[in-house]
């Protein structure tokens, strides 16, 4: 027979609650009383609800939930729920719920909830500004606004980068590379600061995809060349324009739309600016 991964007490809890469960008086008004929730088991004071039990069902992986379903799958897992309940009640019979232990984890769960909700509310307040925003197609693009930038921008390029803190080495390392390119990868390794993930890793963009300066050093460079150092919040970058291709509209469509629709954000965003005073206390170095 499966388990679920505790161990269960022999609990004839299923069937009793089934027993007690209460039912509703048949000349009873239907606004006498507000409905009772169902109730699968009794543990002292304490009640598991079909409610209760449905959320927890659901936190189940897919073959659990499936086996939980069945009866005895049901029963094993009401089991389970009553034996928390169960070494719960005695826990604080014995006064561990006043222990240093229990109120410090507790406190720190409850910090840690309080961020999940407030980042929630964040990201749902998010998504309905942008609903709003393009209800109102202040973010809405066209086809012909599409079309537009295809024709301004109908290409995507590649680069690699090096990226290194200060300016010193910054200019002693495009130096190096202006006189030999063939040393990029030992370069990269000795000095670049750039996540290991992107180390040695081409970089393709459209304009408007990436980091606008650039975007503009890659765009007016020869494929090949080492242009270099240009300065942004990451720090001093070292390029090398490894590409570049044309698109065709029905290829670069969804991405332009995206390039625009972000376009379109920051532009609402920076007039917001005047409304709302921003200031950003981290300085670039």
């Amino acid at each position: 027979m499966k388990r679920f991964y505790l161990p269960l007490f022999a609990f004839c809890l299923c069937a009793a609650c089934q027993d007690k469960k209460p039912a509703a008086a048949a000349d009873a008004p239907a606004s006498s009383a507000p409905v009772k929730e169902a109730v699968v088991a009794q543990i002292g004071p304490k009640q598991i609800t079909l409610r209760e039990f449905e959320n927890r069902l659901s936190l189940l992986s897919p073959a659990d939930r499936a086996f939980a379903q069945t009866a005895v799958g049901r029963r094993n897992f009401i089991n389970l729920m009553a034996r928390e309940k169960l070494i719960a009640l005695d826990a604080k019979d014995e006064n561990l719920d006043k222990s240093d232990v229990y109120l410090t984890a507790l406190e720190d769960k409850r910090e840690q909830l309080r961020e999940i909700y407030e980042d929630f509310a964040d990201q749902l307040l998010t998504r309905l500004w942008e609903e709003r925003m393009q209800e109102r197609g202040l973010t809405s693009v066209t086809d012909e606004e599409i079309a537009a930038y295809h024709k301004k921008y109908p290409y995507e390029m590649t680069i690699k980068q090096i990226i290194i803190p200060d300016a010193q080495t910054a200019d002693a390392v495009w130096r190096e590379l202006k006189r030999s390119k063939s040393r990029w990868k030992e370069l990269e390794r000795m000095y670049s600061k750039a996540p290991e993930e992107s180390k040695n890793k081409e970089i393709t963009f459209m304009p408007g995809e990436f980091i606008p300066e650039l975007e503009v050093i890659a765009a007016n460079s020869p494929s090949g060349s080492v242009q270099g150092f240009v300065k942004t919040a990451q720090g001093f970058h070292i390029i090398m324009k490894t590409g570049e291709r044309r698109l065709n509209l029905k290829t670069a469509a969804p991405r332009i739309r995206a390039i625009l629709e972000n376009q379109k954000t920051d532009t609402a965003l920076n007039a917001l600016k005047n409304k709302y005073k921003v200031v950003i206390y981290e300085q670039d170095e």
